[in-house]
C-alpha cells in the first residue's frame, strides 16, 4: 500500500456508466480502498448505499482544476467516465500526469487523445505515470487481439505481422449514449475546423514519431460494402478509424515489435450467403447517412431525438443479453496464417466495457506492469495482464495458425 489515501477512484461514480464501473469493483470484491468521485455527494452516497458497499466519496467537478488536482494526488489511479473527454478530460489528464497517478478512461476521440498526447506524454514520464486511454470496447478488443497474435506468431518462429483485418462477426447491445456524445462533438469539432479532417485521416494520427513510421502507401479505412478472396462479405466499422489508430500507436510505442510494416484494418462481417452483400450494403449505407445527417445542420436535430443521449442506457436485462464476438485474420512475413478470437458476454457498449475498465483499474492497481509511462495504450500499460484478468472474468482470447 502507498501512502495516498485511496488505492482507486472513480470520477463520475453516480452516472450511468460509472454506477456500472463502480459496480464490478464491488463484485471483485479486493482489498484495494476505493473512493467514488464526482459533482453530487448525496448522489455518489446513493451508489455506496445501492452497492452495499462502505466506500468514501469525494465531491469532484470537472471544471475546477484545483479540486481535480486533489482527485489525482490523493489515489493511485483514477478510473473516469465523465466524457464526452474532449470537453470534459483533459485537465483530468494534466492532474493525474503531474501527480504520477495512473489514469484510465472509455474515450473514442481520436483528437482528444492527440491532444493529451502533445501536453501531457512528457508530464507522465517524468512523474512516472501511466495514461491509458481507451480502456473499453474502444480499443482493449482490439489492441490485446492484435498482441495476442504477434505474441503467438513470435512465439511459433513464424516471424512478425504483416496484414491483420479484425471483423466483427457479432455485436448484441445498444449504443452507448456517450459514443454517439462523442462523435456529435468531433463532427462539430471538423465543422469549426476543416483541416481537421485532414489530420483525423492520417492512419499515424496517434503515432510517437510521425517520421518515423512506414510509406505504406494510402490505409483508408473502409467506407463501402467489399469482398474478400475468400467470398466473405464485409461492412464498415464505426469504430474502426479510432481503432486501427490505437494498435498502430501500440506497435509503434513497442518498437514496430508486432510488424515493422504492419497493416492492420477493422470491419463487420456479414458472411457469404446470398444476402449477404445486400447486408454489407445496407450497413455501409446506413453508417454514411449517419455520418452525413450528423454533420448537416437540418438533419442533425432529428438524428439527436433518434440516438440515445449521454446517460442513457439499456436495462439490465438487455445488457447481459448482449455479448460481442470479434475475429482476427492475421498474416505473417513468413507467409503464416493465424485467426484469433476475442469475445465476450453481455453487451459491447455498457456490460462488457465497464468490465473492462474496472479490471483496467485493478491491473493499475495491483499487477506488476511492463516499467513504462508517459500517454500509453490498454496492450503496452497492462499487455498480458490485462488479458488474463478479462479471460478470469468469462472473456475469451484465443489464437491459432491456419495453415
Amino acid at each position: 500500500m502507498s501512502d495516498r489515501e485511496y488505492d482507486l477512484a472513480v470520477f463520475g461514480a453516480s452516472g450511468f456508466v460509472g454506477r456500472l464501473v463502480a459496480r464490478r469493483l464491488a463484485e471483485a470484491r479486493t482489498e484495494l480502498r476505493i473512493a467514488l468521485a464526482g459533482r453530487s455527494r448525496e448522489r455518489l452516497v446513493a451508489v455506496a448505499d445501492d452497492l452495499g458497499v462502505d466506500w468514501p466519496v469525494v465531491v469532484t467537478d470537472s471544471g475546477d482544476p484545483a479540486a481535480l488536482a486533489d482527485l489525482a494526488g490523493s489515489t493511485r489511479v483514477v478510473l473516469t467516465t465523465v466524457g464526452p473527454y474532449a470537453r470534459h478530460g483533459l485537465p483530468l489528464v494534466l492532474a493525474c500526469a503531474r501527480a504520477g497517478t495512473a489514469y484510465g478512461d472509455l474515450t473514442g476521440e481520436a483528437l482528444f487523445v492527440r491532444e493529451s498526447i502533445d501536453t501531457a506524454d512528457t508530464l507522465a514520464r517524468t512523474s512516472d505515470a501511466r495514461i491509458v486511454h481507451s480502456c473499453g470496447f474502444d480499443s482493449v478488443p482490439s489492441d490485446l487481439g492484435v498482441q495476442m497474435v504477434a505474441e503467438r506468431a513470435a512465439a511459433d518462429g513464424a516471424g512478425e505481422l504483416s496484414e491483420v483485418l479484425l471483423m466483427v462477426v457479432a455485436a448484441a447491445g445498444g449504443v452507448s449514449g456517450g459514443t454517439v456524445d462523442s462523435l456529435r462533438g468531433q463532427v462539430d469539432s471538423v465543422r469549426r475546423d476543416p483541416a481537421l479532417a485532414r489530420r483525423l485521416a492520417d492512419p499515424y494520427l496517434l503515432s510517437p514519431d510521425r517520421d518515423a513510421e512506414p510509406d505504406l502507401g494510402p490505409q483508408p479505412d473502409a467506407f463501402l460494402a467489399r469482398r474478400l478472396e475468400d467470398g466473405t462479405w464485409t461492412a464498415p466499422f464505426v469504430m474502426a478509424p479510432f481503432n486501427t489508430r490505437v494498435v498502430r500507436r501500440s506497435n509503434a510505442l513497442l518498437g514496430h515489435a508486432w510488424g515493422r510494416e504492419l497493416r492492420y484494418a477493422e470491419a463487420v462481417r456479414t458472411g457469404r450467403a446470398p444476402w449477404s452483400p445486400v447486408l454489407a450494403g445496407g450497413v455501409a449505407l446506413g453508417t454514411a447517412a449517419v455520418a452525413a445527417g450528423l454533420r448537416t445542420p437540418v438533419v442533425r436535430p432529428l438524428l439527436d431525438r433518434i440516438l440515445p443521449d449521454p446517460g442513457e442506457g439499456p436495462s439490465p436485462q438487455a445488457q447481459q443479453a448482449g455479448s460481442f464476438r470479434l475475429e482476427l485474420r492475421a498474416v505473417t512475413t513468413t507467409g503464416a496464417r493465424y485467426t484469433g478470437t476475442v469475445a465476450a458476454p453481455g453487451d459491447p457498449g455498457y456490460a462488457a466495457t465497464s468490465v473492462m475498465l474496472a479490471q483496467s483499474g485493478l491491473s493499475l492497481a495491483q499487477d506488476d506492469l511492463p516499467d513504462r509511462s508517459g500517454v500509453l495504450t490498454p496492450a503496452v500499460a497492462m499487455g498480458s495482464a490485462l488479458t488474463e484478468r478479462l479471460r478470469a472474468a468469462g472473456f475469451t482470447f484465443t489464437v491459432q495458425p491456419t495453415g
